[in-house]
């Protein structure tokens, strides 16, 4: 097998502080639909960092702000 270059994955209080947002707000949006996507392990919500960065990226491109 190859070794995975993957980082582990992030919990909501490792986004939120990612994001500098309350992790309340996480919960808020994902009962919305929106945010980064994220995966349920039992209980847990857990991100894949990459997903979260990209998503963040995203609304900083110029085809967010001209929507």
């Amino acid at each position: 097998m190859s070794e995975s270059n993957h980082e582990p994955l992030w919990d909501i209080e490792r986004v939120a502080a990612y994001l500098k947002i309350p992790k309340w707000t996480l919960y808020g949006w994902r009962t919305r639909g929106y945010g980064p996507p994220a995966s349920r392990m039992g209980r847990h919500l857990r991100y894949d960092p990459a997903d979260v960065i990209a998503w963040n990226e995203k609304l900083k491109s110029p085809e967010a702000e001209s929507e």
